[in-house]
């Protein structure tokens, strides 16, 4: 009985720590969308710094094909910023890095306009349970984009 116990122990803690690595490697996550709360500290846009309009609600859009998009809002105006989900490499700290292609704008509820960029965004995982910050920086043949974002530490809410 023991051993019985024992091994359904093994098992579950096993389960457990796999499904804690899976949330690691799965975000910004299977195709969909999500949002995350916290705090928008920077959104600057070449010389125009819209930091205090800058909602504390980040989007995260993952397409089919693996495209992520980390979506910012100040007032009705869009700045996404857009690469591949499939090249996301180890950073520092725990962190990952996303490759940047894109940067998308819109307003309201419509993406409006693309530039081509050349940057990252690191992130931590935000289903570990505690505060983790996204930083997007991108230029492009004559801007530069950079954002951050400080998640309050819960999970994710799909959308």
């Amino acid at each position: 009985m023991k051993l019985l116990i024992l091994t359904a122990g093994a098992l579950l803690s096993a389960s457990l720590a796999h499904a804690a690595g899976a949330t690691t490697q799965n975000f910004p996550g299977a195709p969909g969308a999500l949002t995350l709360s916290g705090r928008c500290s920077k959104l600057v846009v070449g010389k125009v710094d819209a930091s205090k309009a800058c909602v504390n609600e980040l989007a995260s859009v993952t397409l089919i094909n693996g495209q992520v998009t980390f979506i910012f809002t100040a007032g009705d105006k869009m700045l996404g910023f857009q690469g591949d989900g499939t090249k996301i490499k180890l950073a520092s700290e725990g962190n990952v890095s996303l490759p940047l292609n894109l940067v998308v704008t819109g307003a309201g509820q419509k993406m409006t306009g693309q530039v081509k960029v050349t940057g990252s965004c690191t992130m931590g995982n935000p289903y570990g349970g505690k505060p983790v910050s996204i930083e997007c920086t991108a230029k492009s043949t004559d801007t530069a984009f950079s954002s951050t974002f400080k998640t309050n530490g819960k999970a994710p809410k799909a959308k």
